[in-house]
């Protein structure tokens, strides 16, 4: 049982908020919470609600998150909060915000930040200040007209000097070639003497055109020098200062990474730059240490209180790449903060990681078709279509169990993890090769259903939003206008009851997470599919399903389709 501070008592500091509500009733977590994929502890989901109310009426500050009006200035934000003990046993919580709100770290309520970039006076500001500085005379000289006029200059000097010497070669060709006629025919013609006259003539002709092309050369060389150096004269000045700002952008990045230095229950600060030298990038990501879960973490570890757990929540309009719904929880990301994550929880006891347990533990695989060549089955839920990082266990494992003396790579085309329905597998290389083949161009024909949590005021449509895998967050998917891969799905209502609606999906690409994320994104149909613990929000399944799939027979070449009714 877990009690409260009584709200006549004295809070510990400006930052450890007591619940405003008997805690009598709830449990203390037994371990503290794997950030990355969680389900909030009761205790976090009350202090989130308490830190929701007080969003609500933000007067310490004005910053527009996109709940009212003027989206086009909009940004949202993620917040977190961690339930903490302090010294004296008593329950509370910390709160956060990631990065800056109203451009400022630091705001009531809210833990300051890991480090403060933004200090007045700081080296960060001075070098920012420096950098501008920098910019700024970088600007003002490349505007001098002067620098278009000697580059023309020098252009047109490089051009008449490439063409004079190209012409001049021509003619020494042209020149060779007639001086070869001439000493031949006077070969034939003269006598010895004669002959030795005109020879000796010809080889000065040939030097002469040898010295032309001598001088010519040199002429255009110093004329071309003349106008490199009065170029260089204005530009070497802009190269100088690039070069400046360069280094001094890099040195100030090399000082970021050493001030933010994070803590552990240990005791033991580590900074950015030898957290991430131990990761495959190596170099931190932008943001890195900027982030709701790092700043509680680093804060409850000066003050010496313990961590019992955390969760983090989206507040405010969705970023057009990502996909954010309003107070919605969302699990840490992996390229920014799991490096620091694994250093700030070393030694606590954390929840184990259920993305290390077998979700295809206990379920079969139900074959709808099979001959000697290929196979359909029924894929469950949860299950990998392909053996993963950390779980064997998949598709391709269970067929080839089940058909040990298949061929070739068995899998023709994947479904996600966590989508059920209609696969087909190839016994051999060949059948393989052309199943694919249809796939590849297209003229495989697929259904799915899904069911998505709200209304849709629309009957039909199709989505067009480009998608590329988050580097910061894999395997989450981001919509890309400038990397990304062309996404096309065409969706039809089946039915709307109980405030959520029943759909056809007809992807006519087919990247990782499409129908997902053109379900969930603001762009698409703003509205994720039920059970979506990505886009969405967690149930007891994904309700995606590939309910029908129609492909030509490899080799009798026969139309075949096939339908599998979802169990939502």
């Amino acid at each position: 049982m877990i009690t409260g501070i009584n709200q006549n008592m004295p809070v510990q500091d400006n930052y450890f908020t007591s619940f405003k509500e008997s805690i009598d009733l709830y449990d203390v977590p037994e371990r503290f919470t794997f950030p990355f994929y969680y389900q909030p502890h009761p205790l976090c989901v009350l202090a989130v609600q308490e830190l929701q109310n007080h969003l609500e009426i933000h007067a310490e500050w004005q910053h527009n998150f996109g709940l009212t009006g003027e989206p086009e200035t909009a940004l949202g934000k993620m917040f977190g909060v961690l339930l903490v003990e302090n010294k004296q046993g008593e329950l509370g919580y910390l709160s956060a915000f990631s990065g800056k709100v109203a451009d400022s770290n630091h705001h009531p309520h809210f833990v300051p930040p890991v480090f403060d970039m933004l200090e007045q006076g700081g080296f960060f500001r001075t070098g920012q200040n420096e950098l501008t500085q920098r910019s700024g005379q970088i600007k003002q000289l490349e505007a001098n007209p002067d620098i278009a006029k000697y580059e023309l200059a020098l252009f047109d000097e490089e051009e008449s000097a490439s063409l004079q010497i190209q012409a001049h070669r021509a003619s020494m060709i042209v020149g060779r070639k007639d001086r070869k006629e001439r000493r031949t025919h006077a070969e034939a013609r003269l006598n010895r003497e004669d002959f030795l006259l005109t020879k000796e003539a010809l080889s000065k002709e040939s030097i002469k055109q040898k010295n032309q092309l001598r001088d010519l050369t040199l002429h255009w060389d110093e004329r071309i020098q003349q106008s490199t150096v009065r170029l260089h004269s204005l530009t070497d000045k802009v190269t100088a200062l690039k070069n400046q700002r360069k280094a001094l952008s890099h040195s100030l990045q090399q000082q970021l990474f050493d001030n933010y230095r994070f803590l552990n229950k240990a005791g033991t600060y580590k900074n950015l730059r030898d957290i991430f030298k131990e990761t495959a990038q190596q170099i931190p990501p932008a943001g890195a240490g900027e982030c709701a879960a790092p700043k509680l973490l680093q804060y409850a570890f000066k003050q010496g209180l313990k961590p019992l757990a955390i969760a983090e929540f989206w507040w405010g309009e969705s970023p057009k790449s990502e996909i954010r719904k309003h107070k919605n929880y969302y699990a840490a990301c992996l390229g920014k903060c799991e490096p620091i994550l694994r250093h700030m929880l070393d030694g606590m006891r954390v929840d184990d990681n259920p993305l290390l347990n077998n979700p295809a533990e206990g379920k079969s695989i139900d074959i709808i078709y099979q001959d000697d060549v290929m196979v359909v089955i029924n894929k469950p839920a949860e299950f990998l279509s392909v053996p993963g990082k950390n779980i064997e266990d998949s598709v391709y494992l269970r067929m080839r169990q089940s058909f040990p003396s298949a061929t070739g790579p068995l899998i023709v085309h994947r479904l996600d993890m966590s989508t059920s329905g209609l696969m087909v597998i190839a016994l051999n290389k060949e059948a393989h090769k052309k199943l694919q083949k249809q796939f590849i161009n297209r003229t495989v024909k697929k259904r799915y259903i899904a069911l998505l949590d709200g209304l849709l005021a629309e009957d039909e449509g199709i989505i067009d939003l480009p998608l590329r895998v988050d580097l910061d967050d894999r395997p989450r998917q981001l919509v890309c206008y400038d990397y990304g891969k062309q996404a096309k799905t065409k969706w039809h209502v089946i039915e709307r009851r109980n405030n959520r609606t029943k759909v056809y999906f007809y992807p006519i690409t087919g990247r990782t997470h499409q129908l997902r994320v053109h379900s969930a994104h603001i762009n698409g149909l703003n509205t994720a599919i039920v059970g979506d613990d990505l886009y969405g929000q967690h149930a007891e399944r994904l309700h995606l399903h590939a309910e029908t799939l129609e492909i030509t027979h490899p080799i009798t070449r026969e139309l075949m389709q096939f339908q599998l009714d979802a169990e939502f």
